[in-house]
């Protein structure tokens, strides 16, 4: 029962940090109100929570990883892959190494694995906490994009680069070679494992929903699973749990084009997914801030292990740590975007400059978040001998305190750095969408000519059908003279007549296969794709009742 009452008071609190970050005068990150709150919950109700590690990781990280990988838009992605690459491996090793030698150096008390794997939790980011940050003054969408996929893909060198460090400790030796072997196969391997078992899934649930119908909520039920399964998979094979569970996501939207599921299923999914990483997501700050009455309690007997009294020192280690790692991270960007722009004057490219405070901003938006609170807490509690792991109550407070030193550093320095700034234009998917539209309609008007045709065949009541398909294409026609919709019927006469619904939804069913195959053979982008099904979704839900 005490289990079951914790959970309810996390999920309550979870729900009360919404009402209060909306209610606040002053914006403040949800994340952070949801630290607050788990600290006054962590004091006021005594509760603690003795979190594990491997389940925490098992129930927070596959869903919200897979959700990212799912959601993201991949034509972004692929066009700025480099620049994620370089962010999200190159950066990532590069952190570990200079911040590892500059705690070492701060904290010399903290042995140099410790450092390294103190630094290695510290590198992976967390959009989540940027886009809460940025709700009111929004973050530009390529920069947002290259943050989100950059978090997908460090976060699996980040905690590679923590597992070695770790073993460096326990045993005393580290193998360059191994390392780098091992960093293939947990990383290919990873990403190997989510895309079998997403392709096997998913093409096992379209054949059965083929012979036997469809169900939404087991739909819903699998794609569930899919995370999970992917996840133990590829923990059980030693490789990375977090990249099958981002290569799952990132499966699942290709195969949601082949095998296309009920608009109802793809309706109720979604709902049920924004709960799940609004809930789960929530949780993982709340708990962050139940665990820091706990840990600054120990304050004053961790701060000894520095050769210091006073716990004060803590907080300026945090600050110091914070600034080492926005430090590393602007001349990390800076490098990278010289090299860029040298390699476009090779090219004879025309390359406009980024300002300034957009590379800032950059490195500010480098947040920490619920990776770093999962990793740090895999530290083991003893070395193989039995003796104590050296300075882990010391690592555990920095990077919580880094957690939110960046968060609320964040929060306060990226509205200030992103208000009025000029940003290069982005590309728009206006002609996209229209020529998107277009070519649904047209399909549409196909679809209808042969439903006409196989409906009214040898009925009496022939003429309703031809009425109903004629007031189908007229709608469908003036959408492509206008070369536009707004995605309601609005020039279609409200009539229930069963001989106008068949029309319709033979028509949406191929406006929603065009704009699939549009989405395969790469035409069209993601986003405009999801915005036109959603459409074509809510229609038929509509019309199919």
């Amino acid at each position: 029962m005490e289990s079951i009452a914790v959970v309810l008071i996390l999920l309550l609190t979870v729900v009360v940090s919404g009402w209060v970050s909306r209610a606040l005068p002053v914006p403040i990150p949800r994340p952070l109100v949801q630290i607050a709150l788990g600290g006054l919950v962590g004091l006021a109700a005594d509760l603690r929570v003795d979190l594990n590690p491997e389940v925490f990781f098992l129930l927070f990280l596959p869903p919200l990883l897979f959700l990212d990988g799912w959601r993201i838009p991949k034509e972004e992605m692929l066009r700025d892959a480099g620049t994620i690459l370089e962010l999200a491996l190159g950066l990532v090793v590069f952190t570990v190494l200079g911040v590892g030698l500059f705690i070492h150096w701060l904290v010399p008390a903290m042995p140099l694995p410790v450092a390294f794997a103190l630094a290695a939790v510290l590198s992976p980011t967390d959009p989540i906490a940027v886009t809460s940050i940025a709700a009111r003054v929004p973050i530009p969408k390529r920069l947002m994009h290259i943050l989100e996929g950059e978090s997908l893909l460090n976060d699996a060198s980040g905690l590679v680069c923590l597992r070695f460090a770790v073993a460096a400790m326990m045993t005393g030796a580290f193998s360059l070679y191994d390392a780098a072997l091992s960093f293939l196969w947990v990383a290919l391997g990873g990403i190997g494992v989510g895309l079998l078992v997403t392709l096997a899934v998913t093409r096992a649930k379209t054949w059965i929903a083929r012979r036997i119908g469809e169900e939404a909520g087991t739909q819903i039920v699998v794609s569930l699973l899919i995370p999970f399964g992917s996840y133990l998979l590829a923990e059980h094979l030693h490789c990375s749990g977090i990249l099958a569970a981002v290569a799952a996501g990132v499966t699942m939207s290709f195969a949601e084009a082949r095998g296309p599921a009920a608009a109802s299923t793809r309706m109720q999914r979604a709902t049920v997914w924004d709960t799940i990483q609004f809930v789960a997501n929530g949780i993982i700050f709340v708990l962050l801030g139940e665990q820091l009455p706990g840990i600054l309690g120990r304050a004053a007997e961790t701060v000894e292990l520095t050769g210091h009294h006073e716990p004060i020192w803590l907080v300026g280690y945090v600050v110091a740590i914070n600034l080492a790692l926005a430090a590393l991270r602007f001349a990390w960007v800076w490098v990278s975007l010289r090299f860029f722009l040298f390699r476009a004057n090779l090219r004879g490219v025309v390359v406009q400059r980024p300002s300034g405070r957009l590379l800032i901003a950059t490195s500010l938006a480098g947040v920490r978040g619920a990776i770093t609170l999962a990793g740090i807490l895999t530290l083991p509690l003893a070395l193989s001998d039995g003796e104590p792991f050296p300075a882990r109550d010391l690592a555990i407070l920095l990077a919580m305190g880094v957690i939110i030193l960046s968060l609320v550093t964040a929060s306060i320095g990226l509205p200030l750095l992103l208000r009025g700034l000029e940003m290069p234009p982005e590309p728009g998917h206006a002609d996209e969408e229209d020529r998107a539209r277009v070519a649904a309609a047209e399909a549409a008007i196909r679809a209808v000519e042969r439903a006409e045709h196989g409906l009214a065949e040898g009925r009496a009541d022939a003429y309703l059908y031809v009425e109903a398909a004629g007031r189908v294409m007229d709608y469908y026609r003036a959408r492509i003279d206008r070369r536009t919709g707004d995605g309601a019927a609005d020039g279609l006469a409200r009539r229930s007549e069963a001989a106008e619904r068949a029309m319709l939804l033979a028509a949406l069913r191929a406006e929603r296969a065009t704009i699939q195959d549009l989405v395969r053979r790469r035409r069209i982008g993601t986003e405009t794709a999801a915005r036109l099904m959603r459409e074509v979704d809510l229609l038929e839900l509509r019309y199919d009742g």
